[in-house]
This record gives C-alpha cells, sequence and structure tokens, in this order.
C-alpha cells in the first residue's frame, strides 16, 4: 500500500518526534540537497588536477568531500608543475588531515574503482571527476544515471559522440553539471563579451587564439614497445577503463598520457577549452563547417604532434558574420598586430578578435581584455554589465547542486565548446581537412573519420 509523501512525513514525526531528521531522499528526490546541507562529493581521479580541485573545495564552506576513487594509490608528480604527490593515497591523508582539524574523527573513504565508491558511499550527492580524457564520459553519464551531480575537467569527453551523449544525459537526469574551464567563471570572459556585444570593435569576423602548451615528451615517436612491470598499487587494467589492452608503461603515467591520441588530446585537447572559451561564448559559435590543420612536429596515429594550427571556419550566425577561427600551440603565434606599441609582442597565451572597426587583445583563459591600440580601452565607454557575475568556479556548481540557478559552464555550454575542441583533433589525427556535416555528425566524403568521431569500448565500458 502507498502512503502519501506528507503523510508519511507527518507520522514519522509524531512517532520520533519532531526533532527527527528526514533523509534528504525522502524530502527532494534523488540527487537533492538542502539549501542548509553541505554538499558531500566524491572525487574520481587523484593526480594532479584531482588534487587541485581537492584543495580548490577546502575553501568552499558548502562542501565536504567523503570519499576519493582512483586505481593508482601513489603518484610522483615532481617532474611536473603540480609537483609533490598524488594519487588516492597521498590525497586522502590531505583531506583528512585538512577535515579533521575541525572534525578529529573524519574518515575519508577510498576505493579503486568509481563504481564501487558510488554503490557503497550512499550519502555522496555529487562527484568531481579528473582523471584522463579518455574516461570523463563514461564517469559522467554513470554518475548522472546514478542521480549525481558531475563537475568534470575538461575536455568534457574524448570524442565528439561522446560530447553529445554527456550533453543528452545531464538533460534527461537534471543534476547540476558544471566544465572544469575555470576561466568561464572570471571577471575577464564576462567583459569580453559585454564589450563584443556593445559593438566595441564592430562585427567579429576573426579570431586567433593560443597556447604556448606543447608535447610533454618532444622525443616521443610512437607506442612504446618495451614492457615494464606494472607498479605495486597500480590497477592498470582499470586506469585503460574502455580502451583496448596494452601493456604498461611509465610512459603512459602520471601527466604524459595527454601526449597519446587514445588517452588525451594534445595541447588543443589540454588547452581549448580554456582559450577558445571567450570566441564561442561571444560570438555564439557552433558547427563550424570545416576545419583544417597543420601539425609542427612528428606525430603519427599513436602520438600528438609537438605543436600545431587549425584553421575552423564557422558560418554565419543570423546576424553575426561569418567567423575564421585559427588555433596555435607548441609556441606558434599569429602575427603581430601593428597597433601594439612599438617593440612589444604578444602574450604567450591569448586572444586576438579582429573587428570590422577595431581588434580586442584579451589574456588566456578568460583573462582581461583591451582595446588596441591601448589608447582606445581608456577612451572607450564601457557598457553595463549584463552578465550574471559568478561566484566562484567550484560555488557556482555547489549553489546548483543545492537547487540555485544552473552552473554558466554547464555540460550544454561545455559540449558545444568540446565538439569544437575535438573537431580540431579530429583534423590533426586524420591529417585530412574535415568538411561537417553537424546535423549527422558526420565528416562528409571522410569514412576514416568514423572511428575517431565515436571510438571503440572494450566490453563492460560501453556508454
Amino acid at each position: 500500500m502507498k502512503i502519501p509523501r506528507r503523510k508519511f512525513i507527518r507520522s514519522t514525526a509524531a512517532a520520533f518526534g519532531a526533532f527527527t531528521i528526514i533523509p534528504r531522499h525522502v524530502l527532494g528526490g534523488a540527487g537533492f540537497v538542502p539549501p542548509s546541507e553541505k554538499v558531500n562529493i566524491g572525487i574520481i581521479g587523484a593526480g594532479g588536477r584531482g588534487r587541485n580541485n581537492v584543495r580548490g573545495l577546502f575553501t568552499e564552506k558548502e562542501a565536504q568531500i567523503i570519499a576519493v576513487a582512483d586505481p593508482v594509490d601513489h603518484h610522483d608528480l615532481e617532474a611536473f608543475y603540480y609537483k609533490g604527490l598524488g594519487g588516492r593515497k597521498p590525497v586522502i591523508a590531505e583531506i583528512e588531515d585538512n577535515y579533521q582539524k575541525q572534525s578529529p574523527k573524519y574518515r575519508c573513504a577510498g576505493y579503486e574503482d568509481f563504481r564501487d565508491m558510488l554503490e557503497k558511499e550512499k550519502d555522496i550527492d555529487a562527484v568531481l571527476c579528473a582523471t584522463p580524457d579518455h574516461l570523463h564520459a563514461y564517469i559522467s553519464v554513470t554518475a548522472m544515471r546514478a542521480g549525481k551531480h558531475v563537475y568534470c575537467e575538461k575536455p568534457l569527453t574524448h570524442n565528439i559522440w561522446e560530447a553529445r551523449k554527456v550533453a543528452q544525459v545531464a538533460k534527461e537526469t537534471g543534476v547540476a553539471t558544471q566544465l572544469g574551464n575555470q576561466g568561464h567563471s572570471n571577471e575577464g570572459i564576462r567583459q569580453t563579451c559585454e564589450w563584443i556585444w556593445d559593438g566595441a570593435i564592430g562585427p567579429v569576423r576573426e579570431v586567433h587564439a593560443w597556447v604556448g602548451a606543447n608535447r610533454w615528451n618532444p622525443s616521443l615517436e610512437g607506442r612504446p614497445t618495451d614492457t615494464p612491470a606494472i607498479p605495486s598499487g597500480v590497477n592498470w587494467d582499470l586506469w585503460l577503463g574502455p580502451r583496448e589492452y596494452r601493456p604498461y608503461h611509465p610512459t603512459y603515467s602520471p601527466v604524459t598520457w595527454r601526449d597519446y591520441w587514445s588517452f588525451g588530446s594534445g595541447s588543443l585537447g589540454d588547452f581549448g577549452c580554456h582559450d577558445m572559451d571567450a570566441a564561442v561564448w561571444a560570438l555564439d559559435l557552433k558547427d563550424p563547417t570545416s576545419i583544417e590543420g597543420r601539425a609542427a612536429g612528428n606525430t603519427n596515429e599513436e602520438i600528438t604532434p609537438f605543436g600545431e594550427i587549425i584553421y575552423y571556419q564557422f558560418p554565419a550566425r543570423g546576424k553575426k558574420p561569418p567567423v575564421k577561427l585559427t588555433w596555435y600551440d607548441g609556441g606558434l603565434k599569429p602575427p603581430t598586430p601593428e597597433e601594439l606599441p612599438k617593440g612589444s609582442s604578444l602574450p604567450g597565451r591569448g586572444l586576438l578578435f579582429v573587428g570590422d572597426s577595431g581588434k580586442m587583445l584579451c589574456d588566456g583563459a578568460g583573462g582581461s581584455c583591451r582595446l588596441l591600440p591601448y589608447e582606445k580601452t581608456r577612451e572607450y565607454k564601457k557598457p553595463d554589465k549584463t552578465i550574471a557575475r559568478s561566484l566562484g568556479h567550484h560555488r557556482d556548481w555547489l549553489r546548483a547542486c543545492k537547487g540555485g540557478p544552473a552552473a554558466s559552464s554547464h555540460f550544454e555550454y561545455g559540449a558545444r565548446l568540446t565538439e569544437i575542441v575535438l573537431l580540431g583533433v579530429a583534423t590533426m589525427r586524420l591529417g585530412k581537412t574535415i568538411h561537417w556535416d553537424a546535423d549527422n555528425a558526420t565528416a562528409l566524403r571522410l569514412p576514416a573519420a568514423e572511428g575517431i568521431i565515436k571510438e571503440q569500448y572494450r566490453k563492460g565500458w560501453e556508454i
């Protein structure tokens, strides 16, 4: 016999007293977090990015990390810019040390497999995914279908089919989502959008975006052939996840997996969602018609190039004109604008918008913007602020988890941005120009693209 929800709550309170705590799932359904409570978070992936996100969440009073899942118990990150230690055990130790300052009996649960964590840790409200790229989609979809809110590091997925699938599941489940392109929450990217929408440089027809990053291992030539022993504490089969089995090698992990197409997507995949974000948002870019790439340095079917230039052609969007967007990495940059002060050069990372009546130079990853020449910035009458300002990239997501407004880089937007990035990755992997049929997710007259648009999955790892 079904008991009406209100009657159940009244009768429960009468039986156990006015101060009985009603489980949150009774009050609000799967994923419901009362505004007065903390969001219980499970971390999936405890390498450098995972550890950085953990430290960011320490500053959020609305967040509480209760579990960590990673198939590796220890990462030595000293050779990378992260420094120190990562992996399940060191990150759990850092979490416990942080929370025990207020709650001496606090303990953080640890798991190799995130699926075991989701099954056993019933109090988890949300997960933060910071694994290598090839696991993002499987983890995000699994967690969303389990009713968990999801924050996922960029790029959102490893292939275009996954990006669309993740956006679909996010819409179906209605959970709170956020892509980990932290610059999307900056003041600079909001000013960039508002100035362009105000007509500060007129209609924009050309954009350049660049970052100095390159391949981690410049001398890499392909898949390694030697087969060293798997280190203690590494569940290699679980780390591979949906990818076909291959022997362990230290050039895959940690961090350097980005050099391999099977796991990462090079510098474009690493930084594109940061440094093309302002252009995509400000100009409402979507569905490029053609994408063409040029590699700098050795690349093949296994490894990413040292650097690249990629040309995107976007069609007109309503009254907005067509746009040519060019991406550069590996130290490559666009020509220095003549409007810059004599003797100066472009920064190591940034965007350049070219409009019919002027140019705008922006720092990368949602940084500050200024008109060229710089005197125009001082003379320009800034428009009113029309975009809601961010409370912080993590905090916006946490508020969304508790029923607040959607975070601004939710998966619907994040999937669109990621698809644009991954089309550039696809043209590099194929070595051919892609003429894109967005409606059918097809590279016209290029059947070889099918296996990159939607990759193969090992049995048990299908999405």
